[in-house]
């Protein structure tokens, strides 16, 4: 199934879908003939005629641009990426006894990944092809999906080892877990988890508690308020763009035990649960990891990407293949061919 965008096309056709999966069709005007109705084939105009397998393609975002129904006045989505903020909260260098837990945790390439900025009208024209029922993009050639091998070069996480999801928490368990595993006060923890509206950590909480904890030799605290603060502005950020789910905090209960996570199939799940959520016409955010999304395109579609300044074929091995890419805004003078037939002018005479 392909949707190609047609903002100039204009129907009076309402679809729902049958007790067989398909798509009947019903006009809107009482005037239309019902051998009209008859010749026109079921499903969606542009779109998928047998909707037994998209099931939910009636509140895809293509649908609606189909006839020319855009998310709103921006069109493009809401994505947020925590780059710059990574910048200055990511030291250039741990204390040591931090320094073995993180590198230890198969997190550390996350210190350096992360995009300044996003791409959000790039983002926003794939995840306007992408399919929760199919975990794919539907390309005119095709579909396309990330996979694990993707994430593996793209970020350097173990793609192997424990798949464990943790179990959502209550609000009374997100105060426990703040006092038993991140140092604070009763008082300080509930106070903070009311002003969240929920089971959730702030980010820049998080890394005020490890900056006074690394400065308190507390490493143990420090370390998971960072881990969390860095999970949280990665490969778990959420559609808040702020705050982390405290339910994560489980997973760093054991500082030498969390390098047997597959954190790449988590922060993949991630991606592709967000994804399903963006693909629909009423959401207006992304959530998960936009520079996993953003560097997958630059590989497979390098002439949309630029490579960053700093970044050296030499270093192609050793490090995450993400740091190879920056973001790209519009053409620069540095895009241009100012003079492209000075070769071949003599050849014109």
């Amino acid at each position: 199934m392909i949707v190609y965008r047609n903002t100039s096309l204009k129907s009076s056709v309402v679809r729902r879908r049958g007790a067989d999966g398909r798509i009947p069709v019903r006009t809107l005007d009482r005037g239309a003939s019902s051998s009209a109705a008859a010749a026109e084939p079921a499903g969606y105009p542009g779109g998928s005629y047998d909707t037994s397998l998209l099931v939910k393609y009636e509140h895809h975002v293509a649908r609606h641009i189909w006839f020319g129904e855009e998310r709103g006045p921006r069109k493009e989505l809401k994505v947020a990426g925590h780059g710059l903020k990574l910048t200055s909260r990511v030291p250039l260098a741990l204390p040591p006894q931090m320094e073995s837990w993180v590198s230890r945790s198969g997190l550390s390439s996350l210190q350096r990944t992360s995009l300044n900025k996003i791409d959000t009208n790039l983002v926003s024209a794939f995840v306007e092809r992408w399919h929760l029922e199919t975990s794919s993009f539907h390309m005119p050639f095709g579909e396309m999906s990330i996979t694990l091998d993707d994430v593996a070069c793209l970020l350097h996480l173990p793609i192997r080892g424990i798949f464990w999801s943790p179990q959502d928490v209550t609000e009374e368990l997100a105060v426990e877990l703040a006092v038993d595993y991140l140092g604070v006060s009763q008082g300080q923890a509930q106070s903070h988890v009311r002003s969240c509206r929920g089971s959730y950590y702030k980010l820049e909480w998080l890394y005020d508690l490890f900056v006074h904890h690394r400065a308190a030799s507390s490493w143990a605290y420090a370390t998971r308020a960072y881990l969390l603060m860095l999970v949280g502005s990665t490969i778990f950020a959420d559609k808040t763009f702020t705050l982390v789910e405290a339910r994560y905090l489980l997973l760093f209960r054991d500082l030498d035990g969390c390098s047997g996570y597959s954190w790449g199939a988590a922060a993949l799940v991630t991606l592709y649960r967000y994804l399903g959520d963006a693909s629909m016409y009423s959401c207006k955010q992304l959530g998960g990891y936009p520079t996993l999304l953003q560097c997958w395109i630059h590989e497979y579609f390098p002439t949309v990407g630029k490579r960053g300044e700093n970044w050296k074929p030499a270093d192609d091995c050793g490090l995450p293949r993400a740091m190879r890419w920056s973001y790209r805004q519009g053409v620069t003078p540095a895009d241009v061919i100012w003079r492209p037939f000075e070769d071949h002018r003599a050849w014109c005479k």
